[in-house]
């Protein structure tokens, strides 16, 4: 039977930085965000990590809405995300807003991930 670890893939050695500004700073908040954070490790080398998390202000009408910017740096490129709140309702969510900035990061590093390894003049022929 194959480890856990060996299944997920090696957990994110980077440094991960959480900063919390009007949001209350709890473990299973952080949890929530070093789970998805590590999720990233297997696409590219991460270098540096910081995830902010942000209540800007609260709207009369719509309650509390929540800001996400990801800082990520990888083997040659920067990878930053921010979702910011707007009248998109899915921002009142704390978790939804952290699950939308990480799968755009997600897709980000897949990205760059496929345009360090298929750079011009490497052919199939060379490959092998």
């Amino acid at each position: 039977m194959r480890c856990e670890e060996c299944i997920r893939g090696p957990p994110m050695t980077a440094p991960l930085q959480i900063t919390f500004h009007g949001v209350d700073r709890t473990n299973t908040l952080e949890d929530y965000v070093r789970t998805r954070a590590e999720k990233l490790a297997p696409y590219n080398r991460i270098v540096t990590c910081h995830v902010a998390i942000e209540a800007p202000h609260r709207h009369k009408l719509h309650g509390r809405h929540y800001r996400v910017r990801v800082a990520l740096m990888i083997a040659g490129a920067e990878i930053v995300v921010d979702r910011c709140p707007d009248e998109n309702r899915t921002y009142d969510d704390l978790y939804a807003s952290i699950d939308l900035a990480f799968d755009h990061v997600l897709r980000r590093v897949r990205d760059a991930t496929q345009r360090r390894h298929s750079y011009p003049g490497r052919s199939r022929s060379s490959a092998l």
